[in-house]
């Protein structure tokens, strides 16, 4: 009997152990995802918070990415980095600032026209807004009686923001800071040359890990820029055919409509959408013909579709297509952390993010999620 009792013990305890050992085992896979989940909060607090900061610096890789296929191919024609990198900022900053005084006066007069546009909007599209303007009206009587039933001698707070102009001066203040600093910036790297590579593979001990790190970032600057390049150029395009084309038919403004068009085409399905909207008010209030009016913004989603569908994929290739639910998560995310900047870059730094996935082990997995989905079926077959 007393055998027994002390099988069973020795039982019970073996049991214990074993069930003891996956608690540990778990709990020190819990430690490396707790870290990486408190690195993740930590970093995107800073960015949200030393955005003024950090903004420019990441469009400064952005726009040194994009003009560095410029710079090295007037390196082996034998204009130094420093002098091609000057160049093309000075040039880069001055187009910059005369198509931004150019726009100036036309934007200028569309916000000073919008209440004129709101109200020739409303009257056009009076049948449609009726049952609408019966709902808000409703609204009105029932806010005005929980107003009246409130007690007698409250008083109302009412915080008195800045004022538009106010706001206005602000914005366009920490804007050419920001700009100025990016192009600083940008210029710096741009000229450095091939400094950067170098500390790459003074960094590495073995003659094998220098060429494969050097062959790694070789790879990723070269598709990171080709592809900003190329993406760039396709939407100065796009923007310089609908803006030709929207004068064509009359509609007023067209640089403005040319300029924003390639501005929004830097953001997926959403920038498009925003364009066509836009162009169709005021293309409906413009032309006195509903059928005339609507041939502005039809040109304006051909020419998307168009090169969305069939110029893009056919330039770039298949294979750094996103997929759909990594761009919009991008475009929330960075939309919210630094607002209209935010949104012109999310897609950008999303294909930095998949070519160094694609480049490294152990992020090929997140690379994979990235990417679309006919991209990885082709990679299975």
């Amino acid at each position: 009997m007393a055998v027994e009792k002390k099988a069973s013990a020795e039982i019970v305890e073996v049991k214990a152990a074993g069930a003891a050992e996956p608690s540990g085992e778990n709990s020190s896979r819990l430690v490396p995802v707790m870290l990486m989940g408190i690195f993740f909060i930590m970093a995107v607090c800073s960015l949200y918070f030393a955005k003024d900061f950090f903004m420019p610096v990441f469009l400064a890789f952005l726009l040194t990415f994009t003009l560095t296929p410029i710079v090295r191919f007037l390196r082996k024609r034998g204009v130094p980095s420093p002098l091609s990198a000057t160049l093309l900022v000075i040039g880069f900053g001055i187009g910059i600032a005369l198509l931004g005084y150019m726009i100036s006066g036309p934007v200028v007069s569309l916000f000073n026209d919008a209440p004129r546009i709101g109200s020739e909007l409303r009257q056009r599209l009076a049948d449609i807004r009726a049952p609408l303007d019966r709902v808000l009206e409703a609204s009105k009587q029932v806010d005005g009686v929980a107003s009246s039933a409130e007690a007698p001698g409250v008083q109302h707070v009412v915080v008195e923001q800045p004022g538009v102009l106010t706001r206005a001066a602000n914005n366009l203040a920490s804007l050419g800071t920001t700009a100025a600093i990016t192009l600083i910036l940008a210029l710096f790297l741009l000229a450095s040359g091939t400094l950067f590579y170098e500390k790459i593979v003074q960094s590495f001990p073995l003659m094998s890990d220098k060429k494969r790190a050097l062959r790694v970032v070789y790879d990723v600057e070269r598709e990171i820029s080709r592809y900003l390049l190329t993406i760039a150029l396709i939407n100065c395009g796009l923007g310089l055919l609908i803006g030709l084309g929207l004068w064509a038919i009359g509609m007023p403004n067209p640089l403005v409509w040319g300029v924003a068009a390639a501005l929004l085409n830097f953001l997926p399905y959403i920038g498009a959408l925003t364009g066509i909207v836009i162009v169709g008010v005021i293309s409906l209030v413009t032309f006195q013909s509903f059928g005339y009016a609507l041939l502005a913004p039809l040109f304006y989603f051909a020419c998307t579709v168009l090169e969305g569908q069939f110029l893009t994929p056919l330039i770039i290739g298949r294979r750094l297509e996103l997929n759909s639910v990594s761009v919009f998560i991008a475009l929330a995310f960075w939309t919210w952390l630094w607002g209209p900047i935010g949104s012109l870059i999310a897609v950008p730094l999303l294909v930095v993010v998949k070519v160094f996935c694609d480049h490294f082990d152990g992020l090929e997995h997140l690379g994979n999620f990235l990417s679309a989905q006919q991209v990885a079926e082709e990679e299975e077959e």
